[in-house]
């Protein structure tokens, strides 16, 4: 059913082919983009049954680490510039990738730039710690995260 989803009818992607690697994305304390790419481009979309990288919302070309800095930026780019899922979507990414990686790394989550209506603040929020720990203590948006993180393979 469509009634009420800010992008009804997006366009729909083919899934590339997955490259064999580990279970475990990271084996030392070094971070590799596509190992990051694999891990999360199955996360599924909060409005449809597809998942990011089928909507085009992340590729891997969108993921950057810095080893010497211990940082990892994620940009997305939202279906549409006025969606109201894009904090739902960050928040997937930070939960998916919080025990995974080396802790040392700081991951920062971004809208890509000129993607989203309200691009500033929206980085803001995925970025804030305590805006983070207050989504988390919500039962209703946790179920909507572990819906998208643990759906049945796409």
């Amino acid at each position: 059913m469509t009634l009420g989803l800010i992008n009804a009818n997006p366009v729909v992607h083919a899934k590339k082919e997955r490259i064999a690697r580990s279970e475990v994305p990271h084996t030392d304390d070094s971070v590799d983009p596509l190992d990051i790419y694999d891990f999360v481009r199955d996360i599924r979309d909060p409005e449809h049954p597809y998942s990011l990288e089928q909507l085009n919302v992340l590729s891997e070309e969108s993921i950057s680490v810095d080893d010497k800095l211990g940082r990892i930026l994620i940009t997305f780019t939202p279906t549409v510039p006025h969606c109201s899922m894009v904090t739902v979507i960050g928040l997937c990414l930070r939960v998916k990738l919080k025990h995974y990686f080396p802790s040392h790394f700081k991951v920062d989550i971004k809208v890509s730039q000129g993607s989203h209506a309200n691009e500033e603040s929206v980085n803001k929020q995925l970025n804030d710690k305590e805006r983070i720990a207050a989504a988390l203590e919500n039962p209703n948006l946790c179920q909507l995260v572990d819906e998208c993180l643990y759906s049945n393979e796409l």
